[in-house]
């Protein structure tokens, strides 16, 4: 009830000082025809007699013209439109007036347009007087002086909202902008003065408090340098969210959060060929192995979206599984959800599952990928991630599977630690053993992504917490970092271009030194390097190298339609020693037999020297078991 009385207020006052603008127009029409003199009485004395006529016709068309739907704090260009059409029809109407009383009115024809004017001018004048003193000549006594880095859409659209804000708890004073033609440019009042570069003895110059950034389409690189300056400052900072946050295309300062580790590593926005995707994926059963885990849970995400016929996740984690399967069902809960607690090593558990679900599509994200704790565990390192991505994509490729994509490693390549090394053998037993298959093997391989389970970030950030020190193995240390949900949607696109054989390396963009993580996330937390917290150097681990490779030297690049992803021209390798290795593998495994397991992985990789090729070489020459890949082929064929 308040609010409608209020709101009838507010339009009565705007009604009544519109109408007695017109009195103080039509005569001031008269006054400035006659050189601000005196009017002569004749003159006078029938404007006088129109006057009442006038303001009741020309409040008519107020209203009818929709003056007062508007707020005047927020009058706008179509505010303007209706002061013009409302002024312009009264004038008409005076016009007509004179033309009918033109044998017994001797004012001039020339007061209309005069009165059209002076009230015109007037009605619009004092809107933008209003919104002035409402929105920029308000005293800032408790604000914060504001530095604005970017003056672009976001940039304009913060300065509005900051000045408009009811509580004005900043104050912009002045933008920054890499772009010469922005500069001495004025935005609301607030001038352009610099670029990013000048950041910090601008801050000094105008005595700035809080620095915002709003630049949401800002690369990774772009950031970390604007950060950088602003660091140099010792003030504080904010930034808007990116692109992806900002799909309303709404400003607004709550809105604005602290820099995030994403803002500074995370890359630009993963465009998609959404509508390929829903095709390949639409009524679709897809399989995902390592579904609990952090690109596993992820594709199954991103999977969920585009419709599938059903979802299987396997995992041997209970509560990853459970955590996943809980998410998906409250999210989606006409999918069908199929969460299978299952050891990808388990063959016959998995031919049950193919011979259930006869899965069209297969990602294996299934894995054990710790570096230094998988160097003294070969054994169960070699039997999950080389033996159980055998009895994947036998079944896969026996079962007709249409597509099965393998997530590999950058550590893949050039492999210096024994979990590379598996994982170049994964990729070896896509590439080369199912030439003849229906099913399209497809590899993709990509570096760290961040935050993911047992990564660096989950560490540093646990060390942070617990007032450090934060370990870094070197100071030169390097690593290739992308969000979990891009490396996810890159892997889906991948699968969609893949037509077999194929290894996809998804661009990284630039690698980035753990040392400078370390540094930002401590910054990041409010903690100062050498005073709050330190960072020793630990020198690296086992298996260990300083920087990553994402592809072989003899892995020539080609691009491919989309721009992220990169195809590499797969070198072969000889089919029957491959068979004969993972044979003997299996065989190995079965014995327990770990220092014969590292030296057949050797054999297979001849990039990796594993720790165990030290000692004698292999004594003992294994007799060639049971064929195990036509034996799995043979069973699954036979389901």
């Amino acid at each position: 009830m308040f609010n409608f009385i209020n709101r009838w207020r507010n339009r009565l006052i705007a009604f009544l000082f519109d109408a007695s603008m017109v009195p103080i127009a039509w005569f001031g029409a008269y006054w400035l025809l006659y050189d601000f003199h005196q009017i002569p009485s004749e003159i006078l004395s029938q404007a006088l007699y129109m006057v009442l006529p006038l303001i009741f016709i020309q409040t008519v068309l107020f209203w009818a013209f929709g003056l007062y739907r508007g707020v005047w704090r927020f009058a706008s260009i179509p505010d303007l439109f209706r002061i013009t059409k409302s002024v312009l029809t009264g004038t008409g109407f005076i016009l007509i007036v004179f033309l009918f009383m033109r044998g017994t009115m001797e004012s001039p024809r020339v007061v209309p347009f005069f009165y059209g004017m002076l009230l015109g001018a007037s009605l619009t004048a004092a809107r933008i007087l209003y919104r002035w003193l409402k929105d920029y000549r308000r005293v800032f006594y408790d604000s914060e002086r504001v530095l604005i880095v970017g003056a672009g859409y976001s940039g304009e659209g913060l300065v509005r909202d900051l000045l408009r804000h009811e509580n004005h708890l900043y104050q912009p004073i002045i933008m920054v902008d890499d772009d010469p033609a922005k500069l001495k440019r004025e935005i609301h009042g607030v001038s352009v003065v610099g670029n990013c570069d000048q950041i910090p003895v601008l801050v000094q110059q105008h005595k700035i408090d809080l620095i915002l950034i709003a630049i949401p389409s800002a690369s990774s690189v772009q950031m970390r340098r604007i950060v950088n300056l602003c660091e140099k400052t010792k003030l504080p900072f904010r930034t808007l969210p990116g692109l992806g946050d900002l799909a309303t295309g709404r400003v607004d300062i709550k809105l604005l959060r602290n820099v995030s580790l994403e803002d500074l590593l995370g890359r630009d926005q993963v465009e998609l060929d959404w509508l390929t995707l829903a095709k390949d994926f639409h009524d679709k059963t897809i399989l995902v192995s390592g579904g609990g885990g952090s690109i596993g849970s992820e594709l199954c995400r991103q999977i969920s979206r585009l419709n599938p016929k059903r979802l299987i996740i396997l995992d041997n984690c209970e509560y990853n599984l459970y955590s996943i399967d809980m998410e998906l069902q409250k999210k989606y809960p006409n999918l069908n959800v199929q969460s299978v607690l299952l050891d990808i090593t388990d063959r016959i558990g998995v031919q049950k599952i193919f011979s259930s679900h006869s899965p069209d599509m297969v990602f294996h994200a299934a894995a054990y990928k710790h570096v230094p704790l998988l160097e003294t565990q070969g054994r169960v390192a070699i039997h999950n991630n080389i033996l159980g991505t055998l009895i994947l994509t036998s079944i896969s490729a026996a079962m007709g599977v249409k597509k099965f994509v393998l997530i590999s490693t950058d550590k893949a390549v050039n492999p210096t630690n024994l979990m590379g090394a598996t994982k170049r053998a994964a990729e070896m037993i896509c590439q080369n053993l199912y030439e003849n298959s229906i099913t399209k093997f497809i590899t993709v391989r990509f570096g760290n992504v961040l935050d993911s389970a047992g990564s660096v970030v989950p560490l540093f950030r646990k060390q942070i917490q617990e007032g450090g020190p934060i370990t870094v193995t070197h100071p030169e240390i390097t690593r290739y970092f992308m969000s979990i949900p891009e490396a996810s949607q890159l892997i889906m696109q991948a699968a969609v271009l893949g037509n077999g054989n194929e290894i996809f390396v998804l661009d990284m963009g630039e690698p980035i030194k753990i040392q400078y993580l370390a540094e930002q996330m401590s910054k990041l937390a409010g903690k100062k390097i050498g005073y709050d917290i330190e960072i020793i150097y630990t020198g690296l681990r086992p298996g260990e190298k300083l920087y990553e490779e994402l592809f072989y030297a003899n892995e020539k690049l080609n691009p491919t339609t989309h721009n992220k992803i990169l195809l590499a021209s797969a070198s072969s390798v000889d089919k029957n020693l491959l068979i004969d290795i993972v044979e003997k593998m299996e065989k190995l495994f079965q014995q327990g037999d770990e220092v014969h397991l590292h030296q057949l992985l050797s054999q297979l990789v001849s990039e990796y020297k594993s720790e165990f090729n030290r000692s004698n070489a292999i004594t003992a020459r294994f007799s060639k078991p049971d064929n195990l890949i036509s034996d799995l082929i043979g069973e699954s064929a036979a389901i």
